[in-house]
């Protein structure tokens, strides 16, 4: 297969200028731009994200179009509230787990990945995810972060 990654993900967004702004306190670096249209990168010369200034920001959020997940290393999940919190940003709740009992564990088998949530200023939503496990078969329910920790050691 050819394939080597996925290079690009889009979202929409209201007021670009706001949005920069946010995109910003996640440091990411600003690669292109222009009146209605930039571009971050999430790692240089692999891969971006597009933020477009467009009335589409008024579909109603569903996570197969106004959603996007970034990698980052599980030492950096673990305490990722806190810089958050450090820079205005929300955790959300998700899947019934309140910003507090974040990072969670998700569940799908065979892969397990431990995510923690937070939405821009047009309610996309943000995602940064960490695998735990892949192609292990494992039948778990979804749990946070310290608990799959503490079963997990």
């Amino acid at each position: 297969m050819l394939i080597k990654g996925l290079y690009e993900a889009h979202l929409p967004v209201s007021n670009l200028e706001k949005s920069i702004e946010f995109y910003k306190k996640l440091d990411l670096e600003i690669a292109y731009k222009q009146e209605n249209l930039a571009f971050f990168w999430i790692e240089k010369g692999k891969s971006w994200l597009g933020l477009w200034e467009t009335d589409k920001v008024q579909t109603p959020y569903h996570p197969s179009l106004r959603h996007v997940a970034l990698r980052i290393d599980l030492e950096d999940l673990e305490n990722i509230k806190e810089s958050l919190e450090e820079r205005g940003i929300a955790v959300s709740t998700n899947f019934g787990f309140p910003p507090e009992k974040q990072p969670l564990v998700l569940p799908n088998n065979p892969q397990a990945h431990a995510a923690i949530y937070f939405k821009d200023p047009d309610g996309n939503s943000i995602e940064l995810i960490s695998p735990l496990r892949i192609d292990f078969e494992e039948e778990f329910k979804m749990m946070t972060l310290e608990e799959w920790e503490r079963r997990n050691g």
